[in-house]
């Protein structure tokens, strides 16, 4: 008897505006960060939770995701992706996981 069929995953491009945690890791004085994760799912809403979930587990404080798609989207929508970032989409894809490609931590302007 076969097992249960499983849905192909897709890989896609989030981006995750993170806030300010005790030992989270941001330098001194950033309010925040924003991330370029590439993370696997059967749809973009697993892939949010997912990314969710892996960065609060390393201690950071996710405050708002924003999905860009996949990397089939992406071209479609214009979106030149070079051969780094098509990498680490593959990884993302053969490791069922959350890849952070890009941390760009946020100051307030003085």
């Amino acid at each position: 008897m076969a097992g249960p069929s499983r849905k192909a995953h897709s890989v896609y491009t989030l981006l995750v505006e993170v806030g300010r945690k005790p030992d989270d890791g941001l330098p001194d004085g950033a309010t925040g960060a924003g991330l370029i994760c590439y993370a696997s799912g059967v749809d973009e809403a697993e892939a949010v939770r997912e990314t969710v979930a892996v960065l609060k587990q390393a201690g950071l404080a996710p405050l708002d995701v924003t999905g860009h798609g996949t990397a089939a989207e992406r071209r479609d929508a214009g979106h030149e992706i070079g051969d780094d970032e098509l990498a680490l989409m593959d990884r993302a894809l053969a490791e069922n996981a959350v890849i952070v490609a890009q941390m760009e931590p946020f100051f307030d302007a003085d």
